[in-house]
């Protein structure tokens, strides 16, 4: 005997997977108009915004793989003090590695829900992963690709997603472009 299947279980996850995707989408539309104050408003005030260094291990030692926070160095392993003043400074129009601004242009995939936060029925946290390409060009002649994985842990505050915490693993573990002035 088959499974009684639950449509509107599955009808409710699919809604919540398409909201994310949203979300994701118009953030990054936020970062490749650099439209970076309003980004900022998508964090949560106690975000931590983590990017690990990636390590190339023996087989068998995958837990080596990363850069453990705080302990090891990060690319970045930011909150929102760091976030802002990082903002802050491409928004002064005299940062070395901006002028002339670099485009930049972000791709999000594969967006999944791991796992849902409910309380009273409605639900306050979303645990998810996606892939993204990061396209950076400056200069003539000067580009990046930037290429990884995502986990984002989004929580509701006032009624809208909000980023409580992101952790970037970027598929390399030489970083080949000159600089980190974009956000993923």
């Amino acid at each position: 005997m088959a499974a009684a299947i639950d449509t509107g279980a599955d009808l409710e996850r699919l809604l919540l997977v398409r909201d994310i995707e949203e979300f994701f989408y118009a953030e990054a539309d936020l970062l490749d108009e650099r439209r970076f104050v309003e980004w900022l408003d998508l964090f949560t005030d106690d975000v931590q915004y983590l990017m690990p260094m990636r390590r190339n291990v023996k087989f068998g030692e995958w837990e080596r793989e990363t850069t453990k926070s705080p302990e090891e160095v990060s690319w970045f392993d930011d909150n929102k003090t760091t976030l802002t003043q990082r903002v802050n400074q491409l928004l002064t129009g005299v940062h070395w590695a901006e002028e002339p601004r670099s485009r930049v242009c972000h791709v999000v995939s594969g967006v999944r829900i791991k796992e849902v936060t409910t309380q009273n029925g409605e639900v306050t946290a979303v645990d998810t992963g996606s892939r993204f390409v990061v396209y950076r060009n400056r200069l003539e002649m000067e580009t990046d690709l930037f290429v990884g994985r995502r986990e984002d842990t989004l929580r509701r505050v006032g009624g809208q997603w909000k980023i409580a915490r992101r952790v970037i693993l970027l598929e390399q573990n030489v970083l080949l472009a000159k600089n980190l002035t974009v956000f993923f």
